[in-house]
């Protein structure tokens, strides 16, 4: 599998000289599209939109010869995942940050401006939310080029979405005086505004002179270090030595937790944004969404004539502009007689709200939370780096779970302290080590692992390898585990 090899090899792409680096940032754990995004799989890894998740989408946004590969900042849960959804696109990244823990954007991207002063110190990095949809990559690409020559000049360049509705949502950005909202390349900016409420985003719709703020940006790796060295010297003195102190690990770069530890939780915006004298603004008026509410992925996708958005697995009766979305193969989702309403239906949860109510989905993780459901953060998917499972029935001293892994992928070679488990293959073929044995089983072919075993699971194949397991024990929790030898590294 490739991602395993690039694993192994530990390789990355580096970037060209002069090139422009897309550095996606990743490590967010979003909570306003719940249940399908939750904290152990948040909504940057999802397909809500086509084809490719949100993540795939912006490493996929900005290719070309101008464009050296993305690299990624992301967090310890998820540098599996990039590394799979990286190679399921076919993209080898510049390099993968990980985080030891959030402490915001500022970090985030003096991380990775820091990285880069290593390779290219006339670079631009290009940052980008990964949980973002941008519809049209060439338009977007145009701005970006337009934008290159101002950011080369050492300025700090941040994109502003011209503004549609009066969204109280989103910050603000101000244009300064004499300034162009329609201009095609980048314009002085007079100041950031914080998110107003309707009757200012109106006034400032009418103005003509604000821009939302994306959330984007484009400079020097130079040229923001020296407005961190002005503005957060502190921040950079941390920042500056997790990267220093940092360790490889596999294909990832682990930043050093101790000095990261230090530093505050504190956005790019707040830091640098908001004081530094070299500010310009690129207008974008191209299709543009920050997905953060279930409103907004209506508003992002295909409707039938009576304004319906619709999933595979859905059926709207006599429904208008309504969202109905069935996150589970073999689960019918049927609305009737609804209005401006939304269902997302997922294995273990359904939500089901009015649209113009969708912005307090994070009033429901905290009570969640609150009730100590598991719901409010984990998926009902466990992902690994070597594929997932799900629990499919859990009872007193027994679980049965479906297992997939991944073509050429293998769980660490292993032993429990409380539970035996039965594997059972289903789809494609296991090679199985018990103790001493290795025996390759089918499907329809099933092996008892006694207690105690050391034991490992791979797939030989060229496809998915699915099985059911079903555990008998004191205790079944995934912590009941030793761990021998490990092709991902895990402690």
């Amino acid at each position: 599998m490739s991602e395993i090899k690039s694993l192994k090899s530990g390789k990355s792409s580096m970037p060209d000289p002069n090139s422009i680096v897309p550095v996606i940032l990743c490590g967010g754990a979003g909570t306003r599209l719940w249940p399908v995004s939750r904290k152990s799989y948040p909504k940057q890894f999802s397909k809500l939109i086509g084809d490719k998740s949100l993540f795939q989408s912006a490493a996929s946004i900005c290719s070309g010869p101008e464009f050296a590969a993305p690299m990624v900042v992301t967090g310890d849960p998820f540098r599996f995942l990039v590394v799979e959804q990286l190679a399921a696109i076919e993209t080898l990244p510049t390099k993968i940050l990980v985080e030891p823990e959030l402490r915001n954007t500022a970090a985030s991207v003096l991380a990775a401006a820091l990285s880069l002063l290593e390779w290219d110190p006339d670079c631009l990095m290009l940052v980008m939310p990964s949980d973002h949809v941008i519809a049209e990559p060439g338009r977007f690409q145009n701005a970006v080029i337009a934008a290159t020559p101002t950011a080369r000049d050492g300025r700090l360049v941040t994109f502003g979405i011209y503004p549609t509705r009066p969204e109280t949502g989103y910050g603000y950005l101000e244009l300064a005086k004499g300034a162009k909202a329609d201009a095609e390349t980048p314009q002085p900016l007079a100041r950031f505004v914080e998110k107003p409420d309707l009757a200012a985003a109106k006034e400032m719709l009418e103005s003509g002179r604000f821009l939302w703020n994306a959330g984007i940006f484009m400079f020097k790796p130079s040229a923001l270090v020296e407005a961190f060295e002005e503005y957060a010297p502190e921040t950079l003195r941390c920042v500056r030595e997790a990267v220093q102190a940092a360790a490889s690990d596999l294909s990832f770069t682990r930043l050093e937790a101790e000095p990261w530890a230090r530093l505050e939780n504190t956005s790019i915006d707040y830091a640098i944004m908001e004081k530094a004298k070299n500010l310009s603004v690129m207008p974008y008026d191209g299709s543009w969404s920050d997905l953060g509410s279930w409103e907004a992925v209506y508003n992002e996708v295909g409707k039938d004539t009576s304004g319906n958005a619709l999933s595979e697995h859905a059926t709207a009766i006599d429904c208008r502009d309504t969202l109905l979305r069935s996150e589970v193969p073999g689960m019918e989702l049927v609305g009737i007689g609804l209005e401006d309403m939304i269902a997302i239906a997922m294995p273990d949860a359904v939500l089901v709200a009015k649209k113009s109510d969708s912005q307090r989905v994070k009033e429901v993780v905290e009570r969640l939370q609150e009730s100590g459901a598991k719901q409010a953060t984990m998926f009902a998917a466990d992902h690994r780096p070597w594929g997932h499972f799900e629990s499919i029935a859990l009872g007193n001293r027994f679980q049965v779970k479906r297992i997939v892994v991944h073509p050429g992928a293998a769980l660490s070679l292993q032993s429990h302290f409380h539970r035996s488990e039965h594997w059972i293959v289903v789809h494609g073929t296991a090679r199985v080590t018990v103790d001493e044995s290795v025996q390759l089983l089918s499907e329809n072919q099933s092996i008892y692992i006694p207690l105690g075993s050391v034991h490992r699971l791979e797939n030989p194949g060229k496809a998915p390898m699915v099985l059911i397991e079903v555990q008998t024990g004191s205790y079944l929790g995934e912590d009941d585990i030793i761990r021998y030898e490990d092709v991902y590294a895990r402690k």
